[in-house]
């Protein structure tokens, strides 16, 4: 029993799956953390005390490394290239989480997996099989079903909801890119060094000292951005984006929840059903079968 335990452990599928539960926590976190520190700073400073926070963080993953250089990269336009994106998708994603509610921002979001799979197989050559694509398009079923765009007229937070899911698909791939190459602590190290450029000017054109309660919350969303990029990017070197991405569907329920108990944002019927189907497509994708490809081996 038990060495059929421990291979089930040693599948890079199920070490992704438990990366990706290292990140559905951490972006939960971040949610209710940026909701509150934007309370009283602008995103733009949010965002650049992120990164710089974020640098000190990682330094323990970077030393256990090797230091330096372990963070070394013969790709660095290629990381230029996804932070840029990732920092515009990032910014819609905090101006839009003080538009509208949790549940409704992260559901938005979950346009994501279907630009991302597209992106994956026409530019990874990542090949998508039918019970994967029906994995996707049911938990894509489950988000509209949260969302219900045909209940009300679409405001500019969902708007920009949606363009930052776009961005944040381009910014899946390009991780996924750089995994082949360069190591998880790698791309998070150039993550905040290349926001922190971008963000620097911006930030200090609003700039004003956190109060000592929002700089608590800014230290939480520091924490979280930094160590849920390092999980993602461990669980994309394990499994493909279409296997990895799917797995995110859960942060939509697990959201719904927290804006129900955080701030009292309402939790329907709908969403009782949307959260059903999500889990459902989310145990289709997570369950293989014999007949399915072999995952990539993961680079340690």
């Amino acid at each position: 029993m038990l060495p059929r335990m421990q291979s089930r452990f040693d599948n890079p599928t199920t070490r992704a799956a438990g990366w990706m539960a290292g990140w559905l926590t951490l972006m939960v976190v971040i949610a209710v953390a940026g909701r509150e520190a934007a309370r009283e700073l602008s995103v733009f400073q949010i965002m650049l005390l992120r990164s710089i926070l974020g640098m000190f963080m990682l330094w323990p993953l970077i030393r256990a490394a090797g230091g330096l250089s372990a963070v070394r990269t013969e790709r660095l336009p290629q990381h230029a290239l996804r932070n840029a994106v990732h920092y515009a998708g990032q910014y819609g994603w905090f101006v839009a989480l003080t538009m509208i509610p949790l549940a409704e921002l992260v559901s938005i979001e979950f346009t994501m997996p279907i630009w991302s799979a597209a992106l994956a197989v026409v530019f990874l050559g990542e090949r998508m099989g039918a019970r994967k694509w029906f994995a996707v398009l049911l938990g894509l079923v489950g988000v509209a079903v949260i969302v219900r765009p045909g209940a009300g007229a679409i405001d500019s937070g969902q708007i920009i909801a949606l363009a930052s899911a776009l961005g944040f698909a381009i910014s899946v791939v390009l991780v996924k890119s750089l995994t082949r190459i360069d190591a998880a602590v790698a791309i998070s190290f150039w993550m905040l060094v290349v926001q922190s450029a971008i963000g620097l000017v911006p930030a200090l054109m609003v700039w004003q000292w956190p109060s000592v309660h929002t700089w608590a919350w800014v230290f939480v969303v520091a924490f979280c951005g930094t160590y849920s990029h390092y999980c993602f990017a461990r669980a994309m070197q394990l499994a493909d984006a279409t296997v990895v991405v799917p797995m995110d569907f859960l942060r939509v329920p697990l959201t719904a929840l927290v804006g129900w108990l955080a701030y009292s944002e309402r939790l329907d019927l709908f969403t009782l059903l949307g959260i059903g189907l999500i889990l459902t497509a989310n145990l289709l994708n997570l369950t293989r079968l014999p007949t399915d490809d072999e995952p990539v081996q993961p680079k340690e």
